[in-house]
């Protein structure tokens, strides 16, 4: 099957089954979603929904937490990975979002990476659900379930380089749709180290049920 009509089904199949995706942190203004963005790196969106009703209650804009200090948010947010960098992080956010861009989100990618804690996989989370603009922010899950399925080249090493492929050929109304798409499959179906073939609607157009799983039956028969 040629990437084109790879491409097609992806499309096709989610888009009738998932038409209204939404990400799994719990947030319910734009800084919030920042704040909780930043916090996931590295750590499931469970862990971040446990801790971060406590933070949000007590720190609810970035004037609130700008007057924290780190110390403090520390304690908030310690059963996170890495808590001290992103105690860090949450305070030089907040501090910049609240002095520089008078406590509003930014739209833009490139002016969401200038906010501490916040590279461009987040910022494309920023401007896709938020802004609702067509960005594709590349985690593990994407990264690894564009190549299985076949979406990008396996060679290709980067996040970037994903991003870009994926951005290219997905048709641009459905590019925030896919970000949730790609990590949601990745998280319950296609999973890192046992994907549940057994169970995905996808494995007629997949490059890693080809190679791996139709290859093993072929040489069982």
């Amino acid at each position: 099957m040629r990437k084109t009509e790879r491409y097609k089904e992806f499309v096709a199949y989610f888009s009738a089954n998932q038409p209204a995706p939404e990400t799994e942190l719990h947030y319910s203004n734009p800084f919030e979603l920042l704040v909780a963005v930043i916090l996931s790196a590295q750590c499931t969106d469970k862990r971040i929904n446990m801790v971060t009703p406590a933070l949000f209650r007590d720190f609810p804009d970035a004037e609130s937490l700008a007057k924290a200090d780190v110390d403090t948010i520390f304690t908030y947010i310690k059963s996170v990975s890495f808590p001290n960098n992103k105690a860090k992080s949450l305070y030089g956010m907040a501090n910049l979002l609240f002095t520089k861009y008078h406590s509003v989100v930014p739209d833009s990618v490139d002016e969401l990476q200038k906010l501490p804690g916040v590279g461009r996989k987040t910022a494309n989370v920023i401007a896709s659900v938020v802004y609702h603009q067509p960005a594709m922010a590349v985690d593990t899950h994407v990264f690894r379930v564009s190549k299985r399925l076949g979406l990008v080249d396996e060679k290709l090493k980067t996040p970037e380089t994903v991003e870009a492929e994926l951005v290219k050929n997905i048709p641009k109304q459905y590019i925030a749709h896919a970000h949730h798409w790609l990590i949601l499959h990745g998280r319950y179906i296609c999973v890192a180290r046992k994907p549940k073939c057994g169970e995905c609607k996808l494995t007629h157009f997949c490059v890693y049920y080809e190679k791996n799983v139709m290859s093993q039956i072929q040489q069982q028969q």
